[in-house]
């Protein structure tokens, strides 16, 4: 079977995404990102879905729940309204875990 790429946030973050061959899932309200995430998971048919930093933050509670599988990869992107630094704090961890110490912010 095929995985797609998918991508999901507000209509004004990800209209570019479909030129890309990537399938743009439209979420305007933040509190509807879990349920959105959710529902695109159980398709099954991603391996890696890019969102918006606010719809990431805000479906956090989803996000602990698929954390443990390998498939899909849920990956932090930046979007028109609203960037709290989500991508950047992720991208720290996974290398202060792999490293041991953090290497990219250390001041």
């Amino acid at each position: 079977m095929v995985k797609n790429i998918g991508v999901i946030g507000d209509s004004e973050s990800i209209k570019g995404f479909g030129a890309l061959g990537i399938e743009a899932i439209v979420c305007n309200e933040p509190e509807n990102a879990g349920s959105t995430l959710k529902a695109v998971v159980e398709q099954e048919s991603y391996a890696v879905i890019l969102m918006t930093e606010e719809m990431f933050t805000a479906a956090e509670k989803e996000l602990h729940k698929i954390a443990e599988e390998p498939v899909p990869a849920v990956i932090p992107i930046p979007g028109a309204r609203a960037n709290n630094g989500a991508g950047m704090k992720r991208l720290s961890a996974f290398v202060e875990q792999a490293v041991g110490s953090d290497i990219l912010f250390k001041e």
